[in-house]
């Protein structure tokens, strides 16, 4: 009974948010406490409440310093270099936009952090998105797909889980997933020249320069029209490429200038009062201070963030006025983002708390063909889709894949192959509602969470395939 109601309570909350009948904040407090109560535990809800903020406050603290500090790096300009390198590669194609996309996700993927992967890239494409009419879902899913495949980096997450669980060194692991996941990152980004294919053949945009010509030209074609001596303005203003003609509004001009339009081709603002370029060695040392910190291990990610955050304002901005003004810039994302975790705890703290994620976990061991006993390694890869997706990866390593393992160690598959096909699943993982990174990206990109779901599941999960009949080919599963 507790395996039904578990894949049903997983299946109402998907439903209710995909089809935006429930914000998902209210879906992930509501929906597991009417469950609760179903299961005949709702005395016991408040502990697993509380459980589920105590094994999950570290995250949320991680995200709110995490984004304040990387939302001051931005803020500096310490990442222009490598945005402007990407919107130069990009300009005003949506081919070159979309695969921009998926090459900056992956580049800034390298410190770990999924949230700010996501801040980056939004912050520096979504201008170019909603300049040329772009479609949002396809920025936010090429951005989850990238950064799910780099999540298996050994800091990343996934894969010093499976080493812990499996008692397995993660560079054993890791290391020889590298041609597989390269395959993947391949994919990601061929998928999104198709994609931006498909943008550019519906917008039907024309190229950076094109654009800019065209907009100098409108500039110079305001006229003034004599009507009875009145000398109304008529101001000609030119489409973005749309091959249309151009619309004529009588009156005094009253909209932005072609050049301030042409400012939004830059992502980031270049000339923005927050910019510090007298700072910017001791932010780019700050950073690689931090990430180098952060993957020796050398204090607790939320410290390493809070004590980094707290230096970056103080070197950035000394005067405390400014310091608040940051902090207010960014508090909508700290605000929507730690709130999400918090929601996020009460889903899990039922899932776990009344035994539901393991009566999950054995009912998928069950079913489970004998036959299928020395493929262990591809049903794990098969099954890390699913299972990935609809738990955290907490659950899923520390709670499915030791099962998993043992069944297949008695058919003869190692330790190593099943901890590899394990990482299958994260590029699907990265979207799913229980990773808090992800309402960072929906959020900041003002996509609606189930519009996100409904067109990334299909692609993230053939990437997660390709990766996995990739390492099938290379003999690493």
């Amino acid at each position: 009974m507790l395996t039904i109601l578990g894949f049903a309570m997983i299946a109402t909350f998907l439903v209710l948010i995909m089809m935006k009948k429930m914000s998902p904040i209210a879906a992930l407090v509501l929906i597991p406490a009417l469950f609760c109560v179903f299961v005949g535990k709702g005395a016991h809800l408040g502990d697993y409440v509380i459980d589920g903020v105590t094994s999950l406050a570290p995250t949320a603290a991680m995200l709110m310093f995490a984004i304040v500090y990387f939302g001051v790096m931005i803020d500096v300009g310490l990442f222009d270099p490598i945005v402007r390198g990407i919107l130069k590669f990009c300009k005003a194609d949506p081919m070159r936009i979309v695969v921009g996309t998926a090459l900056l996700a992956a580049i800034v993927s390298l410190d770990g952090d999924g949230s700010t992967t996501f801040m980056i890239t939004v912050s520096a494409l979504y201008p170019l998105y909603k300049r040329l009419k772009m479609s949002l879902v396809v920025m936010t899913g090429v951005a989850a797909m990238a950064n799910g495949v780099m999540n298996t980096l050994p800091w990343g997450g996934p894969t010093a889980r499976a080493a812990t669980a499996l008692k397995l060194d993660a560079s054993d692991i890791f290391v020889p997933m590298i041609p597989a996941l390269a395959v993947g990152l391949l994919f990601v980004i061929g998928l999104s020249y198709v994609l931006g294919l498909r943008e550019r053949k519906r917008l039907g945009v024309l190229t950076l320069d094109e654009v800019l010509e065209e907009e100098k030209e409108t500039e110079t074609e305001t006229v003034l029209v004599g009507t009875g001596g009145s000398g109304t303005a008529k101001t000609v203003t030119g489409g973005c490429g749309s091959g249309t003609d151009a619309d004529v509004s009588e009156g005094p001009a009253t909209g932005g200038s072609a050049s301030d339009e042409a400012d939004d081709f830059q992502g980031l603002d270049p000339n923005r009062d927050t910019l510090r370029p007298k700072l910017y060695w001791f932010n780019a040392l700050l950073t690689v201070a931090l990430l180098t910190a952060m993957i020796m291990e050398w204090l607790p990610i939320p410290v390493l963030f809070l004590l980094g955050a707290a230096l970056a304002l103080s070197v950035n901005f000394p005067r405390i006025p400014d310091q608040k003004a940051r902090l207010a810039a960014h508090a909508d994302n700290v605000l929507n983002v730690s709130g999400m975790v918090f929601a996020a705890a009460v889903f899990t703290g039922v899932l776990q708390g009344t035994g539901m994620v393991d009566h999950m976990a054995e009912w998928m061991v069950d079913v489970i063909p004998e036959g299928m006993g020395p493929h262990m390694a591809l049903v794990t890869g098969v099954l890390s889709l699913p299972l990935t997706y609809f738990m955290s990866n907490d659950g899923f390593y520390f709670g499915v894949l030791p099962v998993l393992a043992e069944a297949g160690a008695a058919h003869g598959v190692s330790p190593l192959e099943m901890a590899r096909a394990s990482l299958v699943g994260q590029p699907l993982h990265m979207s799913s509602p229980l990773v808090p990174a992800v309402y960072v990206l929906v959020g900041m990109a003002k996509v609606e969470f189930g519009d996100h779901t409904r067109f990334v599941v299909k692609w993230a999960a053939l990437t997660c395939l390709v990766i996995l009949g990739a390492g099938i080919l290379f003999g690493i599963i």
